[in-house]
């Protein structure tokens, strides 16, 4: 089913990057293929003018789709991401979608790779169009997704400013980037960095929350700790829920005003269902599985 999915221009009417969007992606370039004679059922906007006038009959101009376009997907796999109230963790969402865009967006002819980060690791993976390739890529995230777990606490954090600095020197024209991502650490200087990226290529966010992070459940008690400290959630405290409520929202909003600004589509992902389900729900094939 995973096959229905597809990252180029043409989506089913329902999908987020649908035509109708500011967000449409501009997709691959077309390659000069040849001049031929006009056939009845050609388009008429594809007549060369001057070759018709030099010639005395019409002449249209024939395009190819150009293939082997760059992909660089961003997988977070930092420790805010080693959470999930529900079925899932947000690690494992983000590999799961990551997993399955570079699989169709090798199948479409285009070149994948990316860049998986952690909090103290980095493996950057140049796009390529090779089976091999692609095995390694997905065995990274495999790698750093492994190695997340309830006691890990680090001196210091790769932030993502820093990833999508080395993003935007990977890419320079044309190319598709997709981040995968909690958005911990999002800040103003994300903003132009976001801008550099979007400017010249198509990207795409995809953003995985928690359910908690939007509603709390009522009269829950919740033993929190980072490995050096520990203290409780009590979410009957109107005011520990509406911070937290609000701190949520408030990188949420930034976000959709930069993509507003700036023409980049945002895909929400949650912990609470596989993520295939949802990317096929998300780019317009209800239901997802049957």
């Amino acid at each position: 089913m995973s096959r229905a999915l597809s990252l180029l221009p043409r989506q089913p009417a329902r999908s987020l990057l649908n035509g109708r969007h500011a967000s449409r992606l501009r997709g691959r370039g077309l390659n000069f293929e040849e001049l031929r004679g006009y056939l009845p059922g050609d388009d008429v906007r594809t007549i060369d003018w001057k070759v018709t006038a030099r010639t005395g009959s019409p002449h249209v101009r024939v395009y190819t789709e150009e293939r082997d376009r760059p992909a660089l997907l961003l997988v977070d796999q930092r420790v805010s991401m080693f959470f999930g109230t529900k079925v899932y963790m947000k690690s494992v969402i983000a590999a799961e979608a990551a997993a399955v865009a570079a699989h169709r967006i090798l199948a479409q002819g285009d070149r994948v790779g990316g860049i998986v980060f952690g909090d103290t690791d980095i493996a950057e993976h140049r796009p390529q169009r090779r089976a091999v390739a692609l095995t390694r890529f997905l065995s990274s995230i495999g790698a750093l997704n492994c190695n997340l777990h309830a006691a890990l606490r680090p001196d210091q954090t790769i932030t993502l400013n820093t990833v999508l600095k080395q993003a935007a020197r990977l890419v320079h024209t044309n190319a598709l980037v997709c981040v995968f991502s909690d958005f911990d650490g999002l800040n103003d200087a994300s903003e132009p960095l976001l801008r550099r990226i979007s400017q010249s290529n198509d990207l795409i966010l995809f953003d995985i929350s928690d359910p908690s992070s939007r509603d709390l459940p009522p009269n829950l008690k919740l033993a929190v700790s980072d490995g050096d400290k520990q203290f409780e959630i009590d979410s009957s405290d109107p005011d520990l829920s509406h911070r937290i409520r609000a701190a949520m929202e408030s990188r949420l909003a930034q976000l959709q005003i930069w993509s507003r600004r700036y023409g980049f589509p945002i895909i929400p992902l949650t912990t609470e269902e596989p993520a295939l389900d949802q990317l096929l729900r998300q780019f317009g094939h209800i239901g997802g599985r049957r």
